[in-house]
């Protein structure tokens, strides 16, 4: 079976930047699987494995704009440092939801003043040229519950 729209694809994967430091890598014994179609993974990558099948591998490189977008400076402000009250230390690269006009978006400290923080409301990956190394394990019909739900269902680990 191939990789089309509505079909759960089971992928090992491993990311890297443009100096080939690994960013992120499955685990070898959880492959990520992903509803195709349904936006689950960077646009750029889920193109390169349309029509693949178990056994393929591939290596593709996804632009910014088909992975987590250009970085964009007026996400990058300064708030007070009141703002996080309650926090008993604020420290760069510290991560916390913030609610705006638009819903919630994830920022990430950039930098901790006396009387401001500096936070980054853009995607860590934003601006970055991501190069992966795919290899497909399995593909299937998705079930009807993925298909309402839009995500594949994860296999269950033993505790």
């Amino acid at each position: 079976m191939e990789i089309a729209t509505e079909c759960v694809a089971t992928i090992h994967y491993t990311l890297t930047d443009d100096s080939g430091q690994v960013i992120d890598k499955s685990p070898e014994a959880r492959p990520l699987s992903y509803l195709h179609g349904a936006g689950n993974i960077v646009p750029g990558l889920e193109k390169a494995l349309a029509g693949k099948k178990p056994g393929d591998s591939l290596e593709v490189d996804v632009k910014p704009e088909e992975a987590y977008g250009e970085r964009n400076e007026s996400l990058v402000q300064a708030v007070p440092r009141e703002a996080f009250k309650g926090v008993d230390s604020v420290e760069p690269g510290m991560q916390f939801k913030a609610q705006t006009d638009r819903g919630p978006l994830l920022v990430t400290v950039v930098e901790v003043g006396d009387e401001q923080v500096k936070i980054d409301g853009n995607h860590p990956l934003a601006g970055r040229k991501l190069h992966f190394a795919v290899e497909v394990a399995e593909v299937r019909e998705a079930s009807p519950e993925e298909k309402q739900l839009g995500q594949a269902n994860q296999p269950q680990t033993a505790a």
